[in-house]
């Protein structure tokens, strides 16, 4: 028992109305939990332990006596420290007066450990981690009385958390479902219990009384009347809850109006689908992700075998590829079972990726490539978004989603919430433009078939919805492993049992068009906005590296696919089958390097060494390909006649949709003669340029929207290069025609932001923009994972000014480089100003050594604003400065991409803070804030 001695004394029912429908239900599982003492025993307190030399073949008498911690659990240090457990079972005759000869005995366990190995007399029989850490394990299929077993647990702890060993028990059950054991029937009472405090919880304190009534004198006086006994009481209580009376639950019907829970689930079905859900990386490598994944569709297979009514769903076309190059025969088995319809590919995208952190155009190629895969080797498209584990969706998803022949939408990630309860469980989720697709919050990921927590969601389920069906997801999950065969044939077991709802395996497919089918089904609520998660808000910004390799290798792949199209068009030529392949090859790295536990920064050190490489390797080889693509472009321009025959033709691409100014860095050649060159347009006029190290720097007006324009390279005798001016001024101002900025030059901020088209100051007065703050941001368990919700008020000393200079002041760009101090990093940060543009850059480096410090870029604005405007995947979504609701007030830190943007409430004016790596943003009113850096160490 995990119970005190206390639970063995019946509780005096007590008038219900002086007591919360929680605590009537937990007095009644404690008199459950005496009649689950007669066939479960718990021998937590027996384990003898060894830090040192454990092994299976070790003397257990001279192992210490493990000591319990407060939570009676057997505990022990993190940083993965090896302990040893053991103890030589002797299988009593009862338990408490109920005989247990002849039943099964199973030896139930929960563990908190990276790793796990139990022995039984001496062989090893199971193994298991973080994930797969609750098996149950045959010890005797018959008991005899009097036998002794040697069980002992190799543990270690994990690497970021201390070790623990939460349950140990026996578990003695029968094989006949026609004459269960005292723990069987407690559990099945418990189930009714949990139907009627759902539907009926008027009759808590009847089923009480009648459970009160179970005499446990006949164990001594007459055994042989005991079960018979429960099973009366078992009907007595089925009677309450078959024909409920009094006053009974109020539940939402799917229209959203109030209805009566007239249909108990004791009538209703659980439909069961085996799952596996298997991270690409965690706290593993992608090469282990291999290992794991053929392990856990081999076990799934063979299980199927045994099982042939299970069904088994998994998501991940690029596990599925590696299978079917690596593994051919296994991959010919589960197309086999795709064919009869017991495996079910679910998920439509390349791998379930971060949805908050990738653009638009990473979306849509997660589902082009998912899906062309699924139709290629499976046959057709898969129609269900199958992400239980990312950490939040745009907005815009359900769009593309329709659009790459998605139909369904399935998680389970909301009820992570730290804040809020997020109001539906099946839902319409319509995006911006309407588009809408049939969204599930399903069961949780990773459980096995636990009767209780199974009754716990199908009460809900129908509360919620008033459907009579629920799915129930099963299998060790995150590191994979799926359906074991104990779950199996706990499910078996308890298809037989009369109280408890009816078992149907099923496909995700099936179960979602039955609920789009139902008449009722388009007066479901629908939901118009993103899907916000209520944590892991430090997944915006932490590797900071990664995150932006993702957006340059984003911004490489569209540049090399469109001016490879080009060329290919200009030169009348078919698009090359070698270029396709890398192109492919490069997405594909790209797409698996956002899954949702790489790009969000949440796994181990390694996993980032190989994903850094992966993208360095896109970097390169796009890059060849925009160029290998200009310069197959530019031999097709037929060129004008030079002004001069020295003149070196110069064409400037424009990749944008629209006509761009822009000033261009110009690399200028290296002649032993020639040492100042200017720069002219199409016609021969020469035009300003200003020389900035070896570079030539000049503005190359009206690029046309995907094009180019032609310029020339000129040896320059007359000395006419506008060199840089007079870099030693102490006066820290530049402007152009749009704006004038002024740099503090005690602090290294901006002390104004003079608009001149408008006449106006941009930012608050006296106050200043881009305040590095520094603050402490330690203590979350979830390290990587979570910014400290009270991160605001530990706020460190503000930077220290270093040095500031004049880098540029010249006609084409100025440039000032601010050097400051900030929790004992140096912040390099160059604020510059082109000719004829209105955008204010800050360029930032910093040798970045802290720990557990978030740093962000503050911007407080002469604005007034109840909301501001950022952009998410193909479109932008505004979100209030004024959160009333405890829903808004939880989104104090909010992903985006390139920008966001404060304009006042009058519409009239705005500024908009916009940059080329980064994704957390808060904002106030009159502020807007861009978390630069984090630095978790878990």
């Amino acid at each position: 028992m995990d119970n005190s001695e206390q639970s063995f004394v019946s509780s005096p029912t007590v008038n219900s109305d002086a007591r919360s429908e929680s605590e009537q239900i937990a007095s009644i599982d404690r008199k459950c939990q005496r009649l689950r003492s007669l066939s479960q025993i718990d021998i937590v307190t027996n384990w003898r332990i060894d830090r040192h030399n454990g092994s299976i073949n070790a003397d257990l008498s001279q192992w210490d006596e493990a000591k319990l911690n407060q939570k009676g659990y057997v505990g022990w240090e993190s940083g993965r420290q090896e302990i040893w457990l053991g103890q030589k079972l002797l299988i009593p005759t009862d338990a408490h007066g109920y005989g247990l000869t002849g039943l099964s005995c199973r030896l139930a366990l929960t563990w908190w450990a990276e790793v796990a190995q139990v022995f039984v007399d001496r062989v090893l029989v199971q193994e298991g981690d973080l994930f797969d850490h609750s098996p149950r394990i045959l010890l005797t299929p018959a008991v005899v009385p009097g036998t002794t077993v040697d069980v002992r647990l190799r543990l270690v702890s994990p690497g970021h958390d201390l070790g623990a060993l939460m349950r140990s028990r026996l578990v003695y059950e029968s094989a006949e479902p026609t004459n269960p054991e005292p723990g069987w029937l407690a559990d099945e009472l418990m189930v009714m219990v949990k139907q009627v405090a759902s539907f009926n919880p008027e009759k808590l304190a009847d089923i009480e009384g009648i459970i009160d009534r179970i005499d446990y004198d006949l164990l001594a006086h007459n055994i042989d009347r005991f079960i018979p006994h429960l099973l009366d009481i078992k009907q007595q209580v089925k009677s309450i809850v078959s024909n409920p009376q009094g006053t009974t639950r109020q539940f939402r019907s799917p229209s959203g109006k109030e209805g009566l829970g007239e249909v108990l689930p004791a009538e209703s079905t659980i439909e069961l689908l085996g799952h596996a859900h298997l991270d690409m990386a965690w706290l593993w490598e992608v090469y282990e992700t291999w290992e794991v994944a053929e392990r856990t569709f081999s076990s799934a297979l063979n299980l199927q075998q045994l099982f042939p009514k299970l069904t088994f769903c998994h998501s991940t076309p690029a596990l599925y590829e590696w299978i079917e190059i690596n593994k051919p025969e296994l991959f010919d088995r589960i197309c086999q079972q795709i064919k009869i319809g017991t495996w079910e590919v679910v998920g439509g995208m390349w791998i379930e990726p971060d949805l908050n952190l990738i653009s638009g155009e990473s979306i849509a190629r997660q589902i082009i490539y998912g899906q062309r895969y699924n139709r290629s080797k499976f046959g057709t498209d898969t129609r269900v978004a199958w992400l239980p584990d990312t950490f939040g969706f745009c907005w815009q998803l359900p769009q593309l989603l329709l659009q790459g022949g998605i139909d369904y939408f399935v998680t389970q990630k909301f009820q992570w919430n730290d804040t809020t309860k997020f109001p539906h469980q099946l839902f319409w989720w319509e995006a911006p433009d309407g588009s809408r697709v049939l969204s599930l919050m399903s069961s949780e990921i990773g459980e096995g078939i636990d009767p209780l927590k199974m009754i716990d969601y199908a009460c809900k389920w129908q509360t919620d919805t008033g459907i009579d069906r629920s799915l129930w997801l099963f299998g060790v999950g995150d590191h994979g492993g799926g359906p074991t065969r104990d779950m199996l044939e706990l499910a078996d077991r308890w298809s037989h049992s009369d109280v408890f709802p009816k078992l149907e395996f099923t496909t995700a497919v099936r179960y979602l068009d039955n609920l789009a089918s139902r008449k009722d089904s388009q007066s479901l609520p629908i939901w118009k906005d993103e899907l916000y998660l209520e944590f892991h808000r430090g997944c915006f910004t932490t590797h900071a590296d990664l995150k932006r390799s993702n957006r340059q290798c984003e911004d490489l792949l569209y540049q090399a696919e469109l001016w490879s199209s080009i060329a290919c068009i200009v030169n009348n030529l078919s698009y090359p089958a070698d270029l396709k392949l890398q192109l492919e090859t490069a997405w594909k790295q790209t797409l698996f390097n956002q899954f949702h536990d790489i790009i969000p920064g949440t796994s181990i050190e390694p996993v980032y060494v190989t994903a850094n490489e992966d993208l360095a390797n896109v970097e390169r080889v796009t890059t060849q390909i925009v160029s290998d693509a200009l310069t197959q472009i530019s031999d097709r321009i037929s060129m004008p006649k030079p002004p001069i025959d020295s003149a070196i033709p110069t064409i400037v691409f424009n990749a944008l949709n629209w006509t761009r100014t822009e000033v261009v860095s110009l690399p200028l050649p290296r002649h032993a003669d020639i040492d100042r060159w200017t720069v002219c347009d199409v016609d021969g006029k020469s035009l300003p340029t200003q020389r900035s190290g070896e570079n030539s720097l000049f503005l190359a007006t009206d690029l046309p929207s995907v094009g180019y324009r032609l310029f020339w390279l000129i040896p320059d005798r007359q000395h006419n290069d506008r060199d840089t001016s007079i870099l030693g001024s102490s006066d820290f101002v530049f402007k152009n025609q749009f704006v004038r900025v002024e740099i503090d030059s005690h602090t290294g901020d901006i002390a104004s932001i003079w608009d001149e088209v408008n006449q106006r100051e941009v930012l608050q007065d006296s106050i200043g923009g881009n305040q590095l703050e520094a603050f402490q941001d330690g203590g979350q368990y979830w390290d990587a994972w979570n910014i400290d919700p009270q991160y605001a008020e530990k706020r460190l000393p503000p930077s220290k000014l270093k040095s500031i200079e004049w880098i540029e002041k010249g006609e084409i760009q100025q440039r000032i480089r601010v050097v400051r101090e900030l929790a004992g990093c140096d912040f390099v940060q160059d604020y510059i100003l082109d000719a004829h543009s209105p955008i204010l850059r800050i360029k930032t480096s910093v040798d970045w050594q802290a720990e557990h410090i978030l740093i962000k870029a503050n911007f407080p604005l002469n604005i007034t604003a109840d909301k501001a405007t950022y952009e998410i995947a193909c479109g932008a979504i505004d979100r209030t400065t004024k959160p009333e609701t405890p829903a808004e007030k939880a989104k104090w830190e909010v992903p985006a991409h390139r920008w966001a943007d404060l304009t006042d409430n009058s519409g009239e004016y705005g500024v908009s803070l916009l940059n080329d790596c980064k994704y957390g943003y808060d904002a106030g009113t009159d502020y807007l804030r861009l978390t630069l850096l984090r630095s978790s160490t878990w």
